[in-house]
């Protein structure tokens, strides 16, 4: 994964791909689809990576506002942390992570990203680029750009973690490096980045210049 190369600063998608709430996102999608006389079962691979006020918009159901509706969303789904997990061996990796070189960087709204990512005891990062941060959510590249810059670093110096394809699509138009995490998928992603299931078995070095690596977890003896 990446021999040799080195990374000014990690940027991070946060459901699948630092914690899984699928279960509950798509618990509070599900009802809402259902109200709205979608096809639930077609309709809920949609909302994975996306702001829910694109989503919405995209549908372009007759009567409904899209920034009315994402509101609503935000209030149940911020009711509904039940089954909020990490990602296996996320919190240590995010943990051993030097705090000023990573973000997360999530199509959720702050308020609810924090909530779920206290639900299933992930660490807060000092660098939170969240849905209301950008004008231009996931594929575009607007929100990795604005994490890099937060972190004083060029996108193109970063590694990106992504389970979802706008958010991989966005990762590429911003110029970054990515890695997809698969634990959560059903079936396997057709991507030409490198792949893993979760963070255990990956470690890091950093270097004098504080330039992060992906080393492999050595055992200990």
């Amino acid at each position: 994964m990446f021999a040799s190369r080195k990374f000014a600063a990690f940027l991070f998608d946060m459901d699948g791909t630092v914690i899984n709430s699928i279960a509950a996102a798509e618990r509070v999608w599900a009802e809402w689809a259902h109200r709205q006389g979608l096809d639930v079962a077609a309709f809920l691979p949609t909302i994975h990576g996306v702001r829910a006020i694109e989503t919405i918009g995209r549908l372009a159901l007759p009567g409904v506002d899209p920034a009315y509706e994402a509101d609503l969303l935000l209030k149940a789904e911020a009711a509904d942390l039940e089954g909020i997990i990490p990602i296996a061996g996320a919190a240590a990796f995010l943990a051993s992570l030097p705090p000023e070189r990573w973000a997360i960087v999530t199509s959720a709204p702050r308020e609810l990203a924090l909530l779920r990512m206290k639900a299933a005891g992930i660490p807060i990062p000092a660098v939170l680029v969240a849905a209301e941060d950008v004008t231009f959510g996931k594929p575009a590249p607007d929100c990795f750009r604005l994490g890099a810059k937060r972190l004083g670093v060029d996108a193109r110096d970063c590694l990106v973690f992504e389970d979802a394809p706008a958010g991989i699509a966005a990762a590429e138009a911003a110029g970054a490096a990515v890695m997809v995490i698969s634990a959560t998928h059903q079936h396997a992603l057709q991507s030409q980045h490198a792949t893993i299931a979760g963070y255990e078995g990956t470690g890091i070095t950093v270097d004098e210049n504080g330039w992060i690596a992906l080393e492999p977890q050595r055992s200990a003896a």
